[in-house]
């Protein structure tokens, strides 16, 4: 247990195949939180979004649901940083009113595997200064440090991160819920491609994959990685401490 009021709101907030995906997972296993799979990029990508069953087709209408259904039940969201999302910048109360949480992963391997499903990739989808930028707005709003997660710690000790991330946020440890039956969500079904990797797994395990690009081979990849690796850096030295986890 916590002695903090558990939020009525909590996001969790990426770049994309930042694993992510299996965090969601996670939380839902919990079934103390209503789910919401990544609503502002589907209001940017697909100019709409479900909210629990309301279809939204804006930023603004979707904060407002947001808002209107944890009057209602406890709301988790994750979403990723690979579209802008300026309205839920200069909303700051809402930036205040949700317990705003970050996932990060190193961008020399986001790249590679944003890039094999995305080839038009652009420097900016990567999403890890975007992410910096929802980050800084919110401390700058709340005046402390939002919760960040190295997807590395978690990888390397499950138990401990979430434990960590859990304590963190004010909400009770559920150890039942690092494991999972395998298969794909309905809500993933539209953009399957992006969630395969999670619909195979049961917990937070490395999925092997290689990549024909990477930063090594690819002068534009390398490129894009270093761009966002200040941003990358600065989240970093911010993440939850995990004893024993190992990253550094």
């Amino acid at each position: 247990m916590t002695d903090r009021e558990p939020p009525r709101i909590l996001a969790l907030w990426s770049a994309p195949r930042s694993r992510s995906t299996a965090f969601l997972r996670m939380m839902a296993e919990r079934g103390d939180y209503t789910v919401v799979h990544e609503p502002f990029s589907h209001v940017a990508d697909f100019g709409e979004a479900d909210v629990a069953g309301r279809t939204v087709r804006s930023e603004s209408e979707l904060i407002t649901a947001l808002r209107e259904l944890s009057g209602r039940t406890p709301v988790f969201f994750k979403d990723t940083t690979d579209f802008h999302y300026p309205v839920l910048l200069a909303d700051t109360d809402f930036l205040a009113e949700a317990e705003h949480t970050f996932i990060i992963r190193h961008p020399r391997e986001i790249v590679a595997s944003h890039y094999a499903l995305n080839p038009g990739l652009t420097r900016d989808e990567i999403g890890v200064a975007r992410l910096g930028e929802i980050h800084d707005a919110v401390a700058a709003r709340t005046g402390r440090s939002p919760v960040v997660v190295d997807s590395d710690d978690l990888l390397a000790s499950p138990e401990g991160t979430v434990r960590a991330y859990c304590a963190a946020v004010g909400i009770g440890f559920r150890p039942e819920a690092l494991n999972w039956k395998p298969g794909l969500r309905e809500e993933w079904r539209s953009t399957r491609a992006w969630h395969e990797s999670t619909s195979r797994t049961s917990g937070f395990t490395k999925v092997a994959s290689s990549y024909a690009d990477t930063v090594d081979n690819n002068p534009r990849l390398a490129e894009f990685a270093d761009y966002h690796l200040p941003y990358y850096l600065a989240l970093k030295a911010g993440r939850i401490p995990v004893p024993g986890a190992g990253s550094n």
